[in-house]
């Protein structure tokens, strides 16, 4: 798909996808799944969504208003308890997929009692789970702003916070040196020591294993003060990272670090985000030695060097605005192992953040239920 498809996503180029979805169901009937093992790390959240379903002003103003009256309830608020982190959520994502995945993360005892609850009928190995006395905690907002759905996430890290490489076992590296993907999330997340950790995982897997790395570092902004570290010592590294995946926010936020005055131009010229964040992606894929794949709100994108190839996203009711972006990952990860051709990996990434952000119990797909999905939004179109 060409770039002038993508700035006219709600028009033209929805018939275009419509094709395109016809030929990736073709793709997937035709598909004998590969076998591939992921070891996704180091994040776990206990996670409590709160939908306020309406704008962050009202939020703002119903809030004040109780606080005002020395405090007191506010009723109705929909509420949903989840496992979360973006490596338990990716892993949830790709194991429903099929995928065979081990996920390396700290947690306390009742973490893993949750962990065993959720994941294990998956076939998810949680041998590599960490217990300390502390586990990692999050309460999602969730709202209405400019007419999208928007998030803001009220963290407790716990022992995530000072995770270190030294904490990763022999049968940890065992685990990393031969799995097909090692994914690495949530650089801020592991706020004392994420550059290492990248480092030395990454660094291992090229020297003693054979599989893909991929990392996507989430929200960088908490710990701005070590982006430059992690840009230079990690991103820019030759042979460490084979696939960085971003969203909108994070392509602004490393292109403004490496190329600050083509970023100062770009947005004198270039207001809307998902089109800001194309050609910040661009400049990185110039600037970084890895594949740069951008999730935004209306497309997705793949960058090698001076070839780049983009999918629009689905048009479908949307329950939730927190986890799309593990979804799209495990999409991503999946299609990529089974050697989807670039269009229909991008494509089938976006179906599955689709189905998980329109499911109203927030599941993910498997294959066949993926496949009922994409016969659907065909009939409709």
């Amino acid at each position: 798909m060409r770039w002038n498809d993508i700035m006219q996503l709600r028009g033209a180029s929805l018939n275009h996808l419509s094709q395109k979805t016809e030929k990736l169901l073709n793709h997937l009937r035709n598909l004998s799944p590969r076998s591939f093992t992921v070891a996704v790390m180091p994040d776990f959240f206990l996670d409590r969504l709160v939908s306020w379903n309406s704008t962050l002003k009202e939020f703002s103003t119903r809030i004040s208003k109780v606080a005002s009256q020395k405090g007191g309830s506010i009723d109705n608020v929909t509420q949903m308890d989840l496992i979360g982190g973006n490596a338990i959520n990716t892993a949830s994502a790709l194991a429903a997929l099929g995928a065979e995945v081990s996920p390396i993360v700290c947690t306390n005892k009742l973490g893993l009692r949750l962990l065993e609850l959720h994941l294990q009928r998956l076939g998810i190995d949680l041998s590599h789970v960490k217990i300390n006395d502390k586990a990692s905690i999050t309460t999602a907002l969730e709202f209405t702003q400019d007419g999208e759905n928007r998030n803001v996430m009220l963290r407790d890290l716990g022992s995530l916070a000072k995770l270190h490489p030294r904490d990763l076992s022999e049968k940890d590296f065992t685990l990393l040196k031969d799995a097909d993907y090692v994914c690495v999330f949530n650089w801020a997340g592991t706020q004392t020591h994420g550059t290492e950790i990248a480092k030395r995982v990454f660094s291992f897997v090229k020297a003693e294993g054979t599989g893909k790395t991929y990392y996507d570092t989430a929200d960088p902004l908490p710990k701005r003060q070590k982006i430059p570290e992690l840009i230079e010592e990690v991103l820019c590294s030759r042979n460490l990272i084979d696939i960085l995946s971003l969203n909108e926010n994070e392509a602004l936020t490393y292109a403004k670090y490496l190329a600050p005055e083509q970023f100062k131009e770009l947005r004198k010229s270039h207001k809307p985000t998902p089109i800001l964040a194309k050609k910040c992606a661009e400049i990185l894929s110039h600037q970084l030695p890895s594949r740069i794949d951008l999730h935004t709100t209306s497309f997705s994108a793949t960058f090698k060097k001076d070839e780049s190839t983009a999918a629009p996203t689905f048009e479908t009711k949307t329950l939730r605005a927190t986890g799309a972006g593990d979804a799209w990952n495990a999409g991503n990860i999946y299609a990529d192992a089974n050697h989807f051709p670039d269009d229909l990996r991008l494509i089938f990434s976006n179906a599955v953040a689709a189905y998980y952000l329109s499911s109203p119990l927030g599941k993910h797909p498997t294959l066949e239920q993926l496949r009922k999905f994409l016969q659907a939004i065909i009939r409709e179109s």
